[in-house]
């Protein structure tokens, strides 16, 4: 078995005195490890980085072996080490992807979306944490668990979308939500592409999708939490938030 693609690197381990297991999103064969031989050496360390943009030709005696990989740097990203919330915000994403998706599947949709929100961290982008956002929204999509955000669930309107029903994961409208607004999820109106992301919409996007990852995404992929790698995104994007009143 042989074949040759292009991704992410997510995480990178030792593996014996000299090798490494690296852990790569790829393009066509999804989340995939492989041995790099001599991964421990200095030489390739500058290489072997969550977030380096890389060729992986990997081969193996039979399919199910982790096999053996050959990583070539194509974009080091390294903008990232120098801006302290992109590094957080890049951890984050190779955490869930590493969390959440099942090693060897291709997700041709959700490479297309992370990619460039990897380049927006090397690069130090502004605006990237909006896009993080819609990010993990895109995550709950591709893995069967995205939420509506069309039409009120209660009344069938499109306009006045405010809540989101922590059970079914539709919006509500303001009028629709009732009595029952304290028990659903705030939606904030960024993620309806009602105009730029404030710091408090931000965080109720965050809890939103957060709920989500956390209450039916995590349970359905066993008893591990959610990576402390979003929780510490999610802790650091608040405290640049302005204090309330």
């Amino acid at each position: 078995m042989q074949w040759r693609d292009e991704g992410t690197i997510l995480s990178v381990r030792p593996h014996g005195e000299t090798s490494a297991i690296v852990e790569v999103f790829t393009a066509g064969h999804g989340r995939h490890l492989g041995v790099v031989r001599g991964g421990a050496s200095r030489r390739q360390a500058a290489v072997l980085q969550p977030g380096s943009r890389v060729a992986m030709d990997w081969r193996a005696r039979l399919d199910e072996h982790i096999g053996a990989a050959v990583i070539e740097p194509l974009a080091s990203r390294a903008g990232v080490l120098s801006d302290r919330m992109a590094l957080l915000g890049l951890n984050a994403v190779c955490s869930i992807l590493s969390f959440s998706l099942p090693e060897r599947e291709p997700h041709p949709a959700l490479f297309a979306m992370t990619e460039p929100l990897f380049d927006a961290f090397g690069a130090a982008q502004e605006g990237w944490p909006l896009a993080y956002l819609r990010w993990e929204l895109g995550v709950l999509e591709e893995l069967g668990y995205g939420l509506d955000l069309t039409s009120c669930a209660a009344t069938g309107t499109r306009e006045d979308l405010a809540y989101v029903s922590p059970r079914s994961g539709r919006a509500v409208s303001q009028a629709g939500a009732g009595d029952w607004a304290a028990r659903l999820l705030p939606l904030p109106a960024c993620l309806l592409g009602q105009g730029p992301a404030t710091p408090d919409e931000l965080r109720q996007g965050l809890v939103l999708t957060g709920y989500f990852l956390e209450h039916h995404l995590a349970p359905d992929l066993g008893t591990r939490p959610l990576p402390e790698a979003r929780a510490r995104l999610v802790a650091a994007l608040e405290r640049l938030a302005p204090p309330a009143g």
